[in-house]
């Protein structure tokens, strides 16, 4: 397997479902990308490498002490729109080329969509964004204390997991 290009920090592209999430709900949002070299990867192919690299499994074994248990068969379903719901998330919206989840408390929105690149490969993007349990009375969005505590974990911890999800596409080619 070759070197997997760097993973960048970005904005989520204007026209899409993120950046309507994050307009409309005063959400927090971050997303990232990755140029995977080769032909061209389906959005589905992208979900389903991304929820059965082995990073992910882990936080699917916590999931499952929580109830909310998954398979890699579901995760498959999930990827290919046989399901709308997943360990602990649903589908808030699809449209190809993009997926926005949303998780059982309505708070987290986890984000995919692909770019195929007019030179060949596919740009993976990923993403994530936080909705506001309130606006204050400033009219300032309130993430809450642990959001501010977890925010350097969950950055760093989207970067590997889309990193994850690129080398197992990387191996499958």
């Amino acid at each position: 397997m070759s070197r997997l290009p760097p993973i960048t920090d970005a904005t989520a592209p204007a026209a899409s479902l993120l950046a309507a999430l994050q307009a409309e709900r005063r959400a927090y949002a971050d997303a990232y990308w990755l140029d995977l070299p080769g032909p061209a990867v389906e959005l589905g192919t992208f979900v389903e490498a991304f929820y059965t690299t082995r990073l992910f499994k882990l936080e699917r074994l916590v999931l499952r002490l929580a109830g909310l248990g998954s398979s890699d068969a579901d995760a498959r379903a999930l990827a290919r729109g046989e399901r709308e719901r997943f360990a602990a998330w649903r589908v808030l919206t699809r449209r190809e080329p993009e997926l926005l989840l949303i998780d059982v408390n309505g708070r987290t929105c986890s984000w995919f969509q692909v770019e195929p690149q007019a030179g060949g490969g596919t740009r993976l993007w990923f993403g994530s964004a936080v909705i506001p349990a309130r606006i204050s009375a400033s009219g300032e969005p309130e993430l809450g204390w642990l959001f501010d505590v977890l925010l350097g974990f969950h950055q760093h911890y989207s970067r590997a997991l889309l990193k994850a999800a690129a080398a197992r596409l990387s191996r499958k080619r």
